[in-house]
């Protein structure tokens, strides 16, 4: 049984302020929460206040992004030795805004994938497709290649440190979702290519979260399927009672 991982990416939103409360009501709204692993990801300048205001409390705290040097002038940039020191356990790597506005592309996500690994960072490698290329039929090849470079280099053993998230672009920020089946589908397609890759045994034990648009009304059916280990959530994440809703999901 694979335990279920659930997300919460704060994006460029809250100041220190709102995320220190918005810390403090999930960790009140979460104690009695034991059998799942949640995660929250605030910006930059909010780490260190959300971690300390967490601590203890059984919340990961993760970065939603990292640089791949372990220091040097690489101006606006941080390394995991840095997001460590702030009490990050966690980090988002390769999410769609990242690859599509920052244009970040795969050889600079499998090197951070690598970094993040070597210095105990434990990875949330997100891999999903654009519209245009779902609707051409290329969701599989993209994904396919964005798991085959992400994961290059990767031992099988730390696979166990890795949580992978489907995240369809064209189902991100816009409140399309991908129905619970075809998400599944993708799900399915992902654990294959890692069984290929590492065996049946490592990827039955593989985590792979959905990541398009998940919210209080679609999240039971999302987490009925076979595949769907979790998710990472995006807007609804903001706000303690719609995220609770979630974490607490019903199947």
């Amino acid at each position: 049984m694979r335990r279920p991982f659930i997300g919460g990416n704060w994006k460029m939103f809250l100041d220190a302020a709102e995320g220190k409360r918005l810390a403090e009501e999930l960790v009140d709204v979460t104690k009695d929460v034991k059998d799942r692993d949640i995660m929250i990801c605030p910006a930059f300048p909010l780490l260190q206040v959300v971690s300390r205001t967490v601590k203890g409390s059984g919340l990961f705290v993760g970065s939603q992004n990292m640089y791949y040097e372990n220091e040097g002038a690489f101006t606006g940039e941080v390394s995991a030795r840095m997001l460590q020191s702030v009490g990050c356990s966690h980090v988002i790597i390769g999410h769609s805004e990242r690859r599509h506005i920052f244009h970040e592309k795969n050889d600079l996500i499998q090197k951070k994938v690598a970094a993040a690994l070597q210095a105990g960072l434990k990875p949330v490698l997100c891999v999903g497709e654009l519209l245009d290329e779902r609707e051409a039929g290329k969701t599989e090849t993209v994904v396919r290649e964005q798991v085959d470079e992400g994961l290059k280099g990767v031992a099988a053993k730390e696979l166990e440190n890795i949580v992978i998230a489907y995240e369809p672009v064209w189902a991100i920020g816009t409140g399309k979702t991908a129905t619970p089946e075809d998400a599944d589908g993708v799900h399915s397609f992902i654990r294959t290519l890692v069984a290929d890759l590492y065996g049946a045994h490592v990827s039955e034990a593989l985590r792979i979260i959905y990541g398009g648009s998940v919210k209080p009304d679609n999240v039971d059916g999302l987490m009925t399927m076979e595949n769907i280990d979790g998710a990472l959530v995006g807007g609804a994440s903001l706000n303690s009672e719609s995220f609770t809703r979630i974490i607490k999901y019903q199947t």
